[in-house]
């Protein structure tokens, strides 16, 4: 990472307000921390103090015995590391027999994940689908580049969990070279996705040294940033970053809220800040049980999203990854869950339902075609009446 970022860029203008207002979250959570609001929303320092083990995460929340435990038993098989951002998200007690915080079901260890019965450790196939190293060309016309191996939170649900038994993936010259070469080799590639790990990891100069190199690509006609940065944490995305990645038009971020919980003033500012500078942002949400699995958590994260200006865009299927058996949801119950939108908000609000496969994403919907009647189409609608329209099945 580059060292040299002015005062002005870790202390971003736009996040002051809140970090000046004792009752926001911002204020409220570095007091937990014992550190200033202004150190809190520099977001180096909230890298250099990710939460890691249990002592650090007992010495702000009470940790249920499944946590403690699963901090020390899952060392060795997966990363913890979360931001004291997104710690000051979590509900500080659970107490028994209340409903498990969503946030700490995400992000904190638990030995509910040594028991699973289907997961595995590339579900989709990433790895024979890499013709150079980080590079996923699964689809003709685009490929994901996986630039970055540093997060600001370790998903608990993460299908890239098989990179932590790597090292010197963050930004790795070779791989980078290597990349674009190959990008820049195949005219058939129109869309990159910039990914890894969380790319806004990196600095605003190594991140516009990259996206120079793609863009200078005649054939390349999109790039897209893959972040969970909006959401973990907010004070990385600052106006600067935003508006030096605009200068690259058409840029495009997606982010990944999963529930109403995480749609903070903070992730608002940071997700406004892309907006404005003409940068469209898209959610892609996991189906998560005890997360969003319920028709009243779906729409409250739609709705949100909205208010914010972030168009929900997927809500994918879980992953059959390893560790992740409690945090799966039936595809009948994700149906359910998808089908309770429709109508009952606007359109724009309505993710598309998919299972990503090693082929692709597979879009699973419910089925409002009944059949037909001659040259009449037959449908439910989405209030359950049955509607013949004339004439339009030939």
């Amino acid at each position: 990472m580059d060292t040299k970022d002015t005062a002005s860029q870790l202390i971003p203008e736009e996040f002051l307000a809140l970090a000046n207002d004792p009752a926001s979250l911002t204020s409220r959570t570095a007091a937990r921390f014992g550190v200033s609001p202004h150190s809190f929303i520099n977001w180096r320092w909230q890298m250099k103090h990710q939460v890691m083990d249990a002592a650090q995460a007992a010495a702000v929340l009470q940790l249920k015995d499944t946590e403690e435990r699963g901090f020390s038993e899952l060392q060795k098989l997966f990363n913890a590391g979360i931001t004291p951002y997104y710690m000051g998200l979590m509900l500080p007690k659970i107490d028994a027999g209340e409903a498990d915080c969503p946030i700490r079901l995400q992000a904190l260890p638990r030995v509910e994940e040594l028991k699973d019965s289907l997961g595995v450790a590339d579900p989709l196939s990433e790895v024979p689908h890499s013709p150079v190293r980080e590079v996923v060309h699964v689809y003709p016309d685009r490929v994901a580049f996986c630039v970055a191996q540093l997060c600001p939170v370790y998903c608990r649900y993460c299908f890239r969990k098989r990179r932590d038994d790597e090292v010197g993936l963050h930004f790795n010259r070779t791989i980078i070279d290597n990349g674009i070469n190959y990008i820049a080799s195949n005219p058939a590639i129109r869309d990159v996705l910039i990914t890894g790990g969380d790319a806004f990891m990196a600095s605003d100069q190594a991140l516009e040294q990259l996206v120079q190199r793609i863009r200078a690509i005649p054939h390349v006609e999109i790039i897209r940033f893959g972040t969970r940065t909006p959401v973990t944490l907010p004070y990385r995305v600052t106006e600067k970053l935003a508006r030096m990645l605009a200068q690259y038009h058409p840029i495009y971020v997606n982010t990944h809220f999963n529930c109403a919980e995480e749609i903070t003033p903070e992730a608002q500012q940071a997700v406004a800040n892309l907006v404005n500078a003409g940068i469209p942002v898209g959610n892609q949400a996991v189906l998560l049980r005890g997360v969003n699995d319920s028709p009243e958590r779906m729409m409250a994260l739609c709705r949100g999203l909205l208010r914010i200006r972030a168009r929900p865009y997927y809500v994918f299927h879980p992953h059959a990854v390893e560790g992740t058996e409690h945090l799966r949801v039936s595809v009948r119950r994700g149906i359910e869950v998808m089908k309770s939108l429709r109508g009952n908000i606007t359109g724009l609000g309505i993710p598309t339902y998919a299972l990503d496969t090693p082929s692709g994403k597979v879009p699973i919907n419910h089925n409002y075609v009944l059949g037909h009647d001659g040259e009449d189409l037959i449908l439910e609608t989405i209030r359950g009446e049955i509607w013949r329209e004339v004439g339009v099945f030939q």
